[in-house]
C-alpha cells in the first residue's frame, strides 16, 4: 500500500469551535438588545448589566479558587449568565438584587451541580425566578420616561388595547433586554449565521405559542402578534431555550421541547395569575429534558428490534 491509514479512537471529526468562542458569540448577539435597553432606560441599566456580569464572574472565580478547582471564568459562560440575568431585570432595580440573583445562579444552580454542562436548568432563569419569588414587587415594577406603568402583556390581560408597533420597536416598559423585538432578532440572526443555534427550538416555540394563544385566547391576529412581541418570548426563544446544556440534543426532542415551551407559556399567560410565563415555562421544560431525550433518542444503527 502506498498510503498508510491511521486508526484512532473517536472523535474523528474535529472543529475549531470551542466553548469560549460560542459564549462570546452569544455575548455579541445580546449587545443590540443591551444597547437598546441602555439607550431607552438610561445609565442605571448599564450599571445593572455591568454589576450583574461582574457578580457572576466573581462568584465563579471565588468558588473555584476556594475549592481548588480549575478556574473556568474565562470561558465566558458566567458572563453569559450574568448578561441574560441582567437583561431580565427592570432597569431601575436596586443593584444588590441582581447581584444576589447572580450569586444564586452561579453558586447554587451551576457550581453545586458540577459546573458548566452539569446544571439541570438554565442558571440565569433560575436566578430570575428566585428573585421573582423573593422580591416580587421590585421585580415587577417598570418605568419608561420616568413614569411607572403596566407592561403591554399586563394591559392585554386586563382587556386593554396595546400598540403592537411600539412593542416591536421597543418603546414600551419592561425589562432591560426584552423590549425591542428588532434588537433581539438582529442578535438571533447573528447566532444563526455563526451556527451557534439552530432555528428548530425557537421557531417551534414561537409557532406553538401563537397557535395556543389563537385557539384559547382571542381569534384575532393583533392579539396574537401582541403576545409574540410582548414579554420575554423572543428573548427566551432564541437566547435561553436554546441553551446547549438544558435543551434536548435530539432533533425530535427539540421539536417536543419547543411545543412544550409554547403550551406552558400559553397556559401561564392566559390562565395563570401573572401576565408573563416564559421563565417558568423554560425552567420546567429544562427539568423534563432527560425524559424527552429518553423517548426521542434514535435507535442505534444495526441494533435489533424487538422480536414479535
Amino acid at each position: 500500500m502506498s498510503q498508510l491509514l491511521n486508526v484512532s479512537s473517536s472523535p474523528h471529526v474535529r472543529d475549531t469551535v470551542t466553548t469560549k468562542s460560542i459564549m462570546y458569540d452569544v455575548l455579541i448577539a445580546m449587545l443590540p438588545a443591551a444597547a437598546f435597553g441602555v439607550y431607552q432606560f438610561g445609565f442605571h441599566a448599564l450599571l445593572v448589566i455591568g454589576i450583574t456580569m461582574a457578580a457572576c464572574g466573581l462568584s465563579e472565580y471565588v468558588y473555584e479558587s476556594v475549592l481548588k478547582k480549575p478556574i473556568t471564568v474565562m470561558d465566558g459562560s458566567a458572563l453569559v449568565t450574568g448578561m441574560i440575568l441582567a437583561l431580565n431585570m427592570p432597569a431601575d432595580i436596586p443593584l444588590w438584587i441582581p447581584v444576589l440573583g447572580g450569586v444564586f445562579a452561579i453558586i447554587v444552580v451551576k457550581q453545586l451541580y458540577g459546573g458548566l454542562g452539569q446544571n439541570f436548568m438554565n442558571p440565569a432563569l433560575a436566578g430570575r425566578c428566585f428573585l421573582l419569588i423573593s422580591f416580587a414587587g421590585k421585580m415587577s415594577s417598570f418605568t419608561l420616561d420616568g413614569w411607572s406603568g403596566p407592561t403591554p402583556l399586563a394591559q392585554l390581560k386586563s382587556g386593554q388595547a396595546v400598540d403592537v408597533a411600539a412593542m416591536f420597536t421597543g418603546r414600551i416598559p419592561g425589562t432591560i433586554g426584552e423590549v425591542s423585538v428588532i434588537a433581539l432578532l438582529i442578535g438571533a440572526a447573528y447566532m444563526v449565521a455563526k451556527k451557534v443555534i439552530s432555528l428548530r427550538i425557537p421557531v417551534t416555540y414561537i409557532l406553538t405559542t401563537a397557535v395556543f394563544v389563537f385557539l384559547f385566547g382571542q381569534q384575532d391576529l393583533g392579539f396574537v402578534a401582541a403576545h409574540l412581541c410582548g414579554g420575554g418570548l423572543i428573548f427566551g426563544a432564541f437566547f435561553m431555550a436554546t441553551d446547549y446544556v438544558t435543551s434536548p440534543i435530539t432533533p425530535k426532542g427539540q421539536i417536543v421541547f419547543g411545543v412544550l415551551l409554547g403550551i406552558l407559556t400559553g397556559l401561564f399567560r392566559l390562565f395563570g395569575g401573572s401576565a408573563e410565563g416564559v421563565s417558568y415555562a423554560i425552567i420546567i421544560s429544562n427539568m423534563l429534558v432527560p425524559l424527552i431525550e429518553k423517548f426521542t433518542l434514535p435507535t442505534a444503527f444495526g441494533k435489533e428490534g424487538k422480536k414479535s
